[in-house]
């Protein structure tokens, strides 16, 4: 593995992970135009571990106060702020579980999903088309509930789909069910702890199997670093973004991505 391109790699994924432009398509199409097939399996684990990273450390104070909701419950504290903190950890519970229910069933299936490089240039298009659409979505101030969190939880497996970005296709589900776009972007990167945990645990038993060669060890270290970094400054942008209500610059975006990697496509 060149160092150049892992830390190249490991940009794109921290960058994209949160984005709403699709991290896994991204490295499908970088992957294929750098001719940077055989990084591994230990490599996807490792940057979505530095990505996880950068969760952690933006919200550091809303997981905090989840971790140690139910603790407090259980001591006696029955107060309004004590119990939206539990109310949101049982949603992140019930957002969870399509995600991990469609990955176990459809492991074996989904990995050929990610040698398409047309179906990836597919499902960015239809990522920028959500993106777009976001703009006309009214803010109704619907209150978050486990309904609401079951179904954007699904929007989050269908991502499981090369090219279709999890945070944008679980953003814009709340969005369409009248959510606060402010409070579904946070739900949204809150729950994508136990998806990426989660999709590093399916894989660490086979990298394990093929561990690393010493020299690899440092291309490995710098590509879980850059995309750790890269995720924190996605994060904060994009939730500046959503604040101001401006995704569809990210639907162009993916849109025009899209047919560039059609056209590159036809022409190989």
């Amino acid at each position: 593995m060149e160092l150049l391109k892992a830390v190249l790699l490991g940009f794109i994924q921290g960058a994209t992970e949160f984005l709403p432009v699709s991290s896994s398509g991204h490295l499908v199409l970088g992957s294929q135009l750098l001719n940077f097939h055989d990084e591994g399996i230990l490599f996807d684990v490792l940057v979505h571990v530095g990505t996880l990273v950068s969760v952690l450390i933006v919200f550091r104070s809303e997981i905090s106060q989840m971790v140690q909701a139910p603790f407090r419950w259980l001591k006696g504290d029955r107060s309004e702020p004590n119990n939206h903190f539990l109310r949101w950890d049982l949603y992140i519970i019930l957002a969870t579980i399509p995600a991990a229910v469609f990955g176990l069933l459809g492991k074996n299936h989904l990995s050929s999903l990610f040698g398409s490089a047309l179906l990836v240039c597919i499902m960015l298009a239809f990522t920028g088309v959500m993106m777009i659409i976001t703009r006309y979505l009214p803010d109704r101030n619907v209150t978050l509930k486990s309904g609401q969190a079951l179904l954007i939880g699904i929007a989050q497996a269908l991502a499981i789909m090369p090219g279709l970005s999890r945070s944008g296709t679980t953003i814009f589900a709340g969005m369409l069910l009248g959510i606060n776009r402010e409070t579904v972007a946070r739900f949204s990167f809150i729950m994508s702890i136990p998806a990426i945990m989660g999709a590093a645990l399916i894989s660490i038993g086979d990298a394990l199997k093929n561990p690393p060669e010493a020299g690899s060890l440092i291309n490995l270290g710098f590509g879980t670093l850059t995309a750790s970094i890269t995720g924190y400054f996605a994060i904060i942008l994009l939730l500046d973004v959503v604040k101001k209500n401006r995704l569809q610059w990210f639907g162009y975006y993916c849109i025009t991505v899209s047919i560039i990697g059609i056209l590159i496509i036809s022409l190989l």
